[in-house]
């Protein structure tokens, strides 16, 4: 198949075109910037904001994927533009190219869109896309981890020095590997219109202690989780924006998201075993993404 993907650059985005064009798909693929060739994929410049580009991205393809969208912004701007309005505009591109499969990534975050920015903009993002004609299918992962990913090196890093941090309530996680795969049955194919919560098939997920010590575990160390009240993560928030600014991991916005007691997925809203199951345990995908840290030189 020919299958057009955005977010190409990013972490799930990289590790999905690998898996793409192992399976023998052609890939289109939307960057920013200029990228280095290779066989199998079809780089294009552009960005969301560029409906000629995302035009150009489409024409042709058995299916979109869209991966791209804002985790992080400065402000409700930021992230109308990265997840309601490019969205927006993917879906225009796919409708006008002819392109029936749409394939959307959400977010467990739009369960909540009161508690955040992001998770409202991921609701608004869902909403456009099921109002779509499109043929279209969402996934809502959970936290999502592997080798590549950076947003999760600052729980590793402590856990080298022994601590971790241990908000009230439970997680759900999932291993970048197989939300690819997840993406790669959706798009290639047939399912109803539904939206898919799909995670590592740990029952009733974990506790954020259980997964510090999970870390520890992959990193070597012993692990003593510290109890996080909410006030506790605004106070650490601030700090990290006003030490890293915009680059920022832990925001004021992020800190609201990871109070909240229940980012478990719904194990009624699992993706049916004949389509896809998780192929990798945490305990052996958190071990290789200290593996890969260890050899970015970033533990």
């Amino acid at each position: 198949m020919i299958l057009a993907v955005t977010g190409g650059t990013g972490f799930v985005g990289r590790t999905l075109i690998e898996l793409l064009v192992a399976a023998g798909h052609e890939v289109l693929a939307l960057a920013r910037r200029a990228q280095a060739p290779r066989d199998g994929v079809t780089w294009f410049e552009g960005a969301l904001d560029q409906p000629d580009a995302l035009a150009t991205l489409a024409s042709g393809a058995d299916a979109v994927i869209h991966v791209a969208g804002v985790v992080n912004a400065p402000d409700r701007a930021g992230f109308v533009a990265g997840n309601v309005a490019g969205t927006q505009a993917m879906l225009a591109a796919a409708h006008a190219t002819g392109v029936s499969r749409f394939v959307h990534v959400s977010s467990l975050a739009a369960r909540e869109p009161d508690l955040s920015t992001y998770g409202w903009s991921k609701a608004e993002a869902e909403h456009a896309v099921a109002a779509s004609p499109l043929d279209w299918v969402m996934v809502r992962p959970p936290g999502v981890y592997g080798p590549g990913d950076l947003d999760m090196l600052d729980l590793f890093r402590l856990a080298r020095r022994g601590l971790g941090m241990a908000p009230k309530g439970r997680i759900s996680l999932i291993e970048v590997s197989d939300l690819a795969r997840l993406l790669l049955a959706l798009a290639t194919h047939a399912s109803p219109r539904v939206i898919y919560e799909a995670d590592d098939g740990t029952p009733a997920g974990w506790s954020h202690a259980d997964y510090a010590h999970a870390i520890g575990r992959a990193v070597g160390k012993q692990v003593t989780p510290l109890p996080l009240p909410a006030t506790a993560l605004k106070l650490a928030a601030r700090a990290d924006m006003a030490l890293r600014g915009a680059k920022a991991r832990l925001t004021l916005d992020r800190a609201r998201y990871i109070a909240h007691p229940d980012w478990v997925i719904d194990p009624a809203k699992r993706p049916p075993a004949a389509l896809w199951t998780p192929q990798v345990a945490t305990e052996q995908g958190l071990a290789a993404t200290a593996a890969w840290y260890r050899a970015q030189g970033l533990l």
